[in-house]
């Protein structure tokens, strides 16, 4: 099965402007597109929590996806571009979203705790980060 999306011609900037409503509108505030070197690169956002207001940077990561959209044989050469590999980046990350929506939407989970992974700590690091830094020294519980 290839990768979700992966013939789409939806433009960064749009996909981008969707998940900032889908965010706003579950109470994200400050809601911003991240770049690196000129490219959008993700979002970053606050979100009221029952500690306080947390902000959050969810990557957008065209690389991995241009890397994937290579290994797949199904994926004609000329959608495995920088170019594709960010449109499909983004709208992959629209649908995961929509997906964790769902769950809070549902009252299974809270959005701090779906975007915990990517809940920024002092010196600007993810949770995520903190945790396979220290080589995921979380002590493992039993059941």
């Amino acid at each position: 099965m290839s990768i979700a999306n992966y013939s789409t011609s939806i433009d960064p900037a749009k996909t981008a402007g969707e998940i900032m409503g889908m965010l706003s509108a579950h109470g994200a505030s400050n809601v911003n597109v991240t770049y690196e070197q000129g490219v959008q690169s993700g979002l970053s956002f606050t979100v009221p929590t029952e500690f306080g207001e947390r902000a959050f940077e969810l990557p957008v990561r065209a690389a991995g996806v241009l890397r994937a959209m290579q290994r797949d044989r199904a994926i004609p050469r000329s959608k495995c571009t920088p170019q594709q590999a960010s449109r499909v980046a983004w709208r992959v990350a629209r649908d995961w979203l929509r997906a964790q929506l769902a769950l809070i939407d549902a009252g299974l989970a809270g959005l701090d705790e779906v975007m915990m992974p990517y809940m920024l700590a002092d010196g600007g690091r993810t949770a995520w980060e903190l945790y396979a830094g220290s080589q995921g020294q979380i002590e493992g519980g039993t059941q």
